[in-house]
């Protein structure tokens, strides 16, 4: 197995800490489509993977969340239209 290619899971205190946005305003960009979604580990927990929150940090005006089951896993919705 090769390490290097496993994505990192945060947690929202560090997602809080690497965008410097509010809980209330990531959740809000979430369902707005503008911040990508987190994961669900379990039954009270969810994290965000670092290569989504990477993407968002880069270029955080066009970011678009893909459409689940209509784009690619990490595909930008904005670029297919």
């Amino acid at each position: 197995m090769n390490l290097d290619k496993i994505d990192r899971l945060l947690r929202l205190d560090e997602v809080l800490h690497i965008t410097g946005l509010s809980r209330n305003t990531i959740y809000r960009r979430i369902r707005e489509r503008t911040f990508p979604r987190q994961v669900k580990l379990g039954p009270n927990s969810v994290a965000w993977r670092q290569s989504d929150i990477a993407k968002w940090v880069a270029s955080p005006s066009t970011y678009a969340a893909p459409f689940e089951g209509n784009a690619g896993e990490g595909q930008d919705v904005r670029a297919r239209q």
